[in-house]
């Protein structure tokens, strides 16, 4: 008998899969050979097999949700495994999203890779930055802001010039005119020390993972540019220049139907990755019979996870009215896991028993259409008709450019890989919308 709140809460959207831990594996399924390209073996290999000596560069993108988080978790593990020591952080732990800065970056960085090092014990307390932080304990004693205390380290310099926007614009104005001087100290007095420390060890290196930049607000700067604009392409130089391996997440929108990718790609020396979604029809609308075996596995594996493929398809009674409805479910989350998986537990938690009723996902879908539809004017209408017509490419004027950009960024245009390349096609949850016709 299964277990109905278990299996509730194991379909939760916001629940990471850590491949590290032994059980979380039981539930990973691997897209990669759906979805058109491997791209943590991309990275890992880009890093450990052709520049495991020099510092590497890598962009990494996708529609939020989409799954980077569990695939950069599984980067880090396979790095480990060769002999790498990897600090990953979600960054938005550390960093106000809606108002970042380069000098915000670095900061957290060092921050997070000291963190790593010392809880490793590979340097023990490292003494940098002392010059630094004896100049920010100076200038905070002059700054009334409530609740601060000196002297204090990096930690807590994100931690309250996170909430803290008064204090964030003093720090800023202070760290931002001395950058260069400040990747220089992360360089010679962290970064490359940690590296020969490693070394001693028999580690092959230092490897930082910086998830969830991608949640960066397009909100612009003072001067016009959007936040993304200004980090990943005026300020590129500042973040390719730490002496050690970097995996930046960008987001996609600033990638597609922008000016800007081969800017990006140039001044980072690489081509941006992207994970495009889990496809549940080809470019032609032809079923595309891989993906969805893969979705559907990625649901059974919730409820069955010690039984192996073929077992699984056999207790599909068990969960849903028919198989039917499982397709369904699969189809109309667009191959999205995190929506795939929001849905599945929004019907879970409705219908309250097992085996899980076709009606209340068509009741769920009409809501979520419905919510969606509200936010969108008759300009964004006429482009999705667009993209629904042409899927294969989108001609985009300049005048159009931020609106697709906003599509994407809302899950409203859901972008796909095939042999071809790339191509976009509506979110099918407006399949039935009258707008859309």
């Amino acid at each position: 008998m299964i277990d109905l709140q278990k299996f509730f809460q194991l379909t939760n959207p916001a629940k990471m899969l850590v491949i590290e831990n032994e059980e979380d594996r039981k539930y990973y399924i691997d897209f990669s050979p759906v979805r058109g390209e491997n791209i943590v073996s991309t990275i890992r290999d880009n890093i450990s097999l052709f520049s495991p000596d020099q510092k590497t560069y890598d962009l990494f993108t996708g529609h939020i949700g989409c799954g980077k988080t569990t695939e950069l978790l599984r980067l880090k593990a396979e790095l480990q495994q060769q002999g790498f020591h990897v600090v990953y952080f979600e960054s938005d732990r550390d960093l106000e999203l809606g108002d970042i800065d380069v000098s915000d970056i670095l900061l957290t960085i060092a921050y997070r890779v000291s963190e790593s090092l010392e809880a490793a014990n590979l340097i023990f307390k490292p003494k940098y930055f002392q010059g630094l932080m004896q100049d920010l304990q100076e200038l905070l004693q002059s700054v009334e802001i409530a609740g601060i205390t000196c002297p204090f380290g990096i930690a807590e310099i994100t931690t309250r010039s996170k909430v803290n926007p008064k204090l964030r614009d003093r720090l800023r104005g202070y760290l931002e005119p001395r950058t260069t001087q400040i990747i220089e100290s992360i360089n010679q007095e962290l970064l490359e020390p940690a590296i020969e420390k490693l070394h001693y060890w028999n580690r092959r290196g230092l490897v930082v993972i910086i998830d969830n930049l991608d949640r960066i607000d397009f909100s612009p700067k003072p001067w016009g540019r959007s936040q993304p604009e200004y980090l990943f392409v005026d300020r590129a130089t500042q973040l390719r220049s730490l002496n050690c391996h970097v995996v930046y997440t960008v987001p996609l929108a600033l990638l597609r139907f922008s000016d800007d990718y081969k800017v990006i790609a140039e001044r980072f020396a690489a081509d941006p990755l992207v994970l495009p979604m889990v496809p549940v029809q080809w470019r032609d609308g032809r079923e595309h019979e891989a993906g969805m075996a893969k979705l559907r596995q990625m649901v059974l594996a919730r409820a069955f996870p010690d039984l192996d493929e073929t077992a699984r398809l056999s207790q599909i009674s068990l969960l849903f009215d028919q198989p039917a409805s499982l397709d369904r479910l699969c189809q109309v989350s667009g191959g999205h896991v995190r929506n795939l998986l929001r849905f599945l537990n929004k019907w879970i938690k409705v219908e309250r028993r097992l085996p899980l009723g076709r009606d209340r996902l068509e009741m769920i879908v009409q809501e979520e259409r419905n919510q969606a539809t509200l936010g969108i004017v008759s300009e964004d209408w006429a482009l999705l008709r667009q993209v629904a017509q042409q899927r294969n490419s989108v001609n985009v004027s300049d005048d159009q450019k931020a609106r697709y950009q906003k599509l994407l960024r809302n899950l409203l245009v859901l972008e796909y890989r095939d042999d071809a390349g790339s191509w976009f096609d509506v979110n099918p949850i407006l399949a039935a919308a009258e707008q859309l016709r």
